[in-house]
């Protein structure tokens, strides 16, 4: 029996607003199509402070799955892949190298421009995706199919 995962989704952006975040909403309907709870979906801006407390909020609340979409350009303003860097106590690496090589089949040289990045922050299951629709649906492409094997992964043997 596939397990039901208590996630929440995070959208970082400075503009975007609950009626135009088609991302976020995005992976708030694929998450509960696929059976999945979704107990947390917020927007924040562009601020270390503003990402790390409500990641920091919903991993503290037992989540299993927390996906952020925004935020992991390299404008200025783009600090979310900092933030789920010091969260992570066991990255995924192959999970960006994956990302970036699905993108370079739909958006060619401007893959590289992504960073994409995910692992485990303790026991949750933790990964930033791009926020433009697109890129989130590549990596729900890449997630969707492991978050089982992944979740049972993140619960056996005890995590830091």
């Amino acid at each position: 029996m596939p397990r039901r995962l208590r996630c929440g989704v995070l959208t970082v952006s400075d503009t975007r607003t609950p009626e135009t975040d088609r991302s976020g909403a995005f992976l708030v309907q694929a998450l509960q199509e696929a059976g999945h709870h979704v107990e947390g979906y917020s927007i924040v801006p562009d601020e270390r402070d503003a990402i790390e407390t409500q990641l920091r909020a919903w991993q503290a609340a037992g989540f299993d799955l927390l996906l952020s979409t925004g935020g992991t350009g390299i404008t200025g303003r783009d600090v979310t892949v900092p933030v789920i860097e010091s969260l992570l106590t066991k990255p995924l690496p192959g999970f960006g190298e994956l990302f970036r090589m699905l993108s370079y089949q739909q958006v060619g040289g401007a893959a590289m421009l992504s960073r994409a990045v995910g692992g485990l922050a303790g026991r949750t299951l933790l990964f930033a995706l791009p926020g433009s629709r697109g890129a989130v649906e590549t990596g729900w492409e890449l997630l969707q199919g492991q978050l089982q094997h992944l979740a049972a992964e993140a619960q056996r043997q005890g995590q830091p």
